[in-house]
């Protein structure tokens, strides 16, 4: 069963030319308040991160892969697992289309399916969950319309500019 390959996006492996796409995302304080990030990233950081990247899911319990669009094989956002439990058979996931141009496009529904297959046949996970901003209504629709089901909500979670905000938590049982 291919779980990475789909027919707008594939999903891939962090390689080192991904350090400039990198740098401009985890610089842009627009997604730091999504990511927990409060200062930025330096390049050299950053290509230590990359130089670590391969290490197994199963030791540093994440796992970053960089979606692909197919029709032009241009990198558009990355898809996270974190927090992998595999006694517990859940990981968190994440995800980031980062130019306003490639959203709307599927791009994210799909990546997300892709790697929701992948846990389930290569990690063997029973479900995966989805931390969202109250706020983040394309997130929230996005993930609804991929069957997670929202299970619970932090309130006054995260800290902004605007004060706090509530966080929705999102999961699927792929077993069910």
């Amino acid at each position: 069963m291919q779980t990475l390959k789909g027919a707008l996006v594939n999903l891939r492996a962090l390689e080192p030319t991904d350090l400039d796409f990198l740098y401009q995302l985890e610089n842009d304080e627009n997604v730091w308040e999504v990511s927990n990030t409060t200062k930025p990233f330096s390049k050299f950081v950053l290509k230590q991160y990359l130089d670590n990247s391969h290490r197994d899911i199963y030791e540093v319990k994440q796992l970053r892969l960089v979606i692909c669009a197919v029709e032009s094989t241009k990198t558009v956002g990355f898809i996270d697992l974190f927090d992998f439990e595999p006694k517990h058979q859940r990981v968190g996931v994440g995800i980031v289309i980062f130019d306003a141009k490639d959203r709307g496009k599927g791009y994210a529904a799909e990546a997300l399916k892709l790697v929701e297959d992948y846990a389930k046949v290569h990690l063997k996970v029973h479900q995966l969950y989805a931390n969202i901003s109250a706020d983040n209504k394309r997130s929230v629709v996005l993930f609804e319309k991929a069957g997670y089901k929202k299970a619970g909500e932090k309130k006054d979670w995260i800290v902004s500019e605007d004060g706090f905000k509530d966080e929705f938590f999102y999961q699927i049982i792929l077993n069910a």
